[in-house]
């Protein structure tokens, strides 16, 4: 990484002896440092998270207090002391600062995370997994990541995911970036099965890789779109896992044959108990030619979604996320490197994982010149795409914005072996997000704007 300033060397230095202080009694020590920041905040900054905060340690039985706590009882400690100094450190104290200021020197987005497609091959097919679409031929080598993460430490981005394809399928490799460039987290959406004792050994090692594995609810759900056998794998890399007292988290895609069983208060107790931290939401996306509109959900299904994830982060020890209904809280989409970006295995850099168009590669244009290209500006002059942050998507939602931003710019499909027209994709999504407007609407309307509901969350 770039040479720590004085600021940053501080922010450091102040963090890890806050660590190391909650080490010794996390149960004592975290109610000492809140006491201690409330004497700190003289011009009170911060009023609401530290009231979130004192709501939290002041109750044994809270849902948030069991996950805190849980991070010093299950995980390794150099894992946890690494992944707290990355994270909180350099990801969020150092990395926000350089973003903030790249984005005001370049006046373009500037992404907290990063994410990218080692390959495009993957040792199985789901039904309508828009990574099939690429094939199973591409790769990006070691050394054109390594300089993509060079490059994005220089701007401040200290976060990178792996997608595909599969990208344990590249493990050697992904390992080999940790080891590069130890002061970054890495996550990888994985569909787990090729996590093994060595693997889980190699990830004690390097301390900051984190997996987030793919799983579709219990084992027939999970087996029917990712064939037979899949889920027991799945369960026997959670296990290892566990067993070497490693972070780890879910990825679930939900669809309108799947939802009620992601959704459970069945399945979600058993992903706790397997040892899961976190919980990732994704909307089913009808991207490519092959796509299966009949698994996006209804208006029905996905109003359950709302009210089923925001339960469970108000009574499970779990960190749920719902990325298509959760705009609210980093107000709208975050694509485009608002947030993040997308990488795929051939080199485009594209706005978001679900959008397969660009006008920039990694072999010819470097990072900031991406990120200043017509596609990317276009995103970052729309954002956000609707005041409404129940409908963020400038494809699902409001897909005449994508199809505007690609004809505008100039951009291409990156589908490499079947190009979708935009038009075409305009047309999957349009008949969804008129049926979900209505809803969408009314639900926003209520949350925000509804006396009575206000005065019940009071």
């Amino acid at each position: 990484m770039a040479e720590k300033n004085m600021k940053e060397n501080l922010q450091s230095f102040a963090v890890k002896q806050v660590l190391h202080y909650l080490d010794e009694n996390p149960e004592k020590s975290l109610p000492k440092l809140l006491d201690w920041a409330d004497k700190f905040d003289k011009d009170n900054t911060l009023p609401s998270q530290r009231r979130v905060f004192h709501k939290i340690l002041e109750n044994p039985d809270n849902n948030w207090y069991k996950l805190i706590m849980s991070l010093w009882t299950d995980l390794d400690p150099e894992v946890r002391k690494t992944f707290f100094e990355n994270f909180l450190v350099n990801t969020s104290l150092i990395g926000f600062g350089r973003q903030e200021k790249a984005m005001a020197q370049y006046n373009c987005n500037i992404p907290w995370a990063i994410l990218m497609d080692p390959t495009s091959a993957c040792n199985l097919h789901c039904t309508g997994c828009w990574a099939a679409e690429y094939g199973n031929k591409l790769n990006m080598s070691l050394e054109t990541m390594d300089n993509i993460i060079q490059q994005g430490k220089e701007l401040g981005t200290f976060m990178y995911i792996f997608s595909g394809g599969e990208p344990m399928v590249r493990k050697d490799d992904i390992i080999r970036l940790c080891e590069l460039h130890p002061d970054c987290m890495f996550l990888a959406f994985t569909n787990g099965t090729l996590i093994d004792d060595k693997f889980a050994q190699e990830m004690l090692r390097v301390k900051n890789f984190v997996p987030a594995i793919s799983v579709e609810g219990f084992e027939e759900a999970t087996d029917s779109r990712r064939g037979q056998g899949t889920y027991q794998a799945v369960m026997k890399a959670m296990q290892v896992l566990k067993e070497h007292k490693l972070p780890f988290g879910i990825s679930c895609c939900y669809t309108s044959q799947n939802l009620d069983s992601i959704s459970s208060e069945a399945f979600i107790d058993d992903m706790v108990a397997r040892g899961a931290k976190f919980a990732w939401y994704f909307h089913y996306m009808p991207v490519g030619n092959d796509a299966v509109p009949e698994l996006l959900p209804t208006p029905e299904q996905r109003e359950k979604m709302v009210e089923r994830i925001r339960g469970f982060r108000e009574t499970k020890p779990i960190f749920a996320l719902d990325f298509q209904n959760d705009g609210e809280f980093v107000k709208g989409c975050i694509a485009g490197g608002r947030r993040y970006l997308h990488i795929n295995a051939n080199g485009d850099m594209e706005p978001c994982a679900f959008i397969h168009y660009s006008d920039s590669s990694v072999y010819d244009k470097t990072l900031l010149e991406a990120l200043q290209s017509p596609l990317f500006m276009a995103y970052h002059d729309g954002q956000p795409f609707n005041d409404n942050m129940l409908r963020p998507c400038p494809m699902l939602e409001n897909p005449e914005k994508l199809r505007d931003m690609v004809k505008k710019s100039g951009a291409k499909s990156t589908d490499m072996q079947s190009p979708e027209d935009v038009d075409n994709l305009y047309g999957k999504c349009k008949p969804y997000a008129d049926n979900w407007t209505p809803t969408a609407d009314r639900l926003w309307g209520c949350s925000h704007n509804c006396a009575a509901c206000s005065k019940k969350e009071g």
